[in-house]
């Protein structure tokens, strides 16, 4: 998720009284140890609440973070916790509009201390925020009705059809270099109710968000994945521009869960599969 945008002049505004999308918070699940008065942790990492590592992200983006109950879950909730408990905190979540968390907007006016939201690294984007390493290999998909028969975007091109894009992502940017000019939906589920409803015919979406729509039978009784596309892209988690303490804390958290088979544990628990395997029938 993700595309390619520039930092919002007036970030203040949209965070405050102007702000758009969610603003719900709560704590996932980590170690119970708090940080040390004034919002700075063991490491000398300051966050901007003490005890708890803010992460924002934009709900839902099944399975990378939803909703279950009144807790956020989800495989990035996941990965950010194992920072969360080498800094000995918990993981506050803050559900916050997609573009201001893509722009650095969020991060800037110190609204959380990182942003996990399935988000794609580019050039663009690293202007206005620090990235950890990648720690997933995302592409995109196309989800149609059944019977359309589309097998590509050049299909889609041919006969005519309606395709549906999530605004601000990277799979909206994808099919408009491709000379698609796609209907945009402000998030995920109404793309998918867009789809349901006859607005569009095909709609582009990442590939593990696809895949768990196709899970539930009433949606794999009248859709079908009918492409991959190969994006190249990766996740990467934001960090405000110099705070290169915390990016080492979650990169080494990272690596280490890559090597002991905990990020594996974790990536088989959301999709069901060891990573590389994903979308392999």
């Amino acid at each position: 998720m993700t595309s390619i945008g520039a930092v919002a002049v007036g970030a203040a505004c949209l965070l405050s009284a102007c702000g758009g999308g969610g603003s719900g918070s709560d704590t996932s699940a980590s170690s119970s140890a708090g940080a040390p008065a004034g919002g700075t942790d063991a490491s000398g990492i300051k966050l901007i609440n003490p005890g708890k590592l803010t992460t924002c992200t934009n709900l839902p983006y099944e399975p990378f973070q939803f909703k279950e109950g009144d807790k956020t879950v989800g495989f990035d909730v996941d990965i950010v916790d194992l920072a969360a408990k080498k800094l000995g905190v918990t993981q506050d979540i803050v559900d916050i509009d997609f573009a201001v968390i893509k722009s650095g907007a969020a991060l800037n006016a110190g609204k959380c201390d990182v942003a996990a939201a399935g988000m794609t690294i580019t050039d663009e984007r690293k202007k206005n925020m620090l990235f950890s390493d990648p720690y997933f290999d995302a592409t995109q998909a196309l989800l149609a009705k059944k019977g359309t028969g589309v097998k590509s975007l050049d299909d889609v091109k041919a006969k005519n059809l309606k395709l549906g894009a999530q605004a601000s992502t990277t799979g909206l940017d994808y099919v408009k270099g491709k000379g698609f000019n796609p209907t945009e939906f402000a998030d995920s589920p109404k793309e998918l109710l867009g789809l349901q409803s006859g607005q569009a015919d095909v709609i582009v979406q990442d590939l593990p968000v696809v895949l768990t729509w196709l899970k539930k039978p009433e949606i794999a009784d009248k859709f079908e994945l009918v492409a991959s596309l190969d994006t190249g892209e990766q996740y990467g988690i934001g960090m405000k521009l110099g705070n290169d303490a915390l990016a080492k804390t979650i990169n080494d958290e990272i690596a280490k869960a890559k090597s002991d088979g905990t990020y594996e544990q974790i990536y088989v628990k959301w999709f069901g599969k060891k990573p590389g395997e994903l979308g392999v029938s």
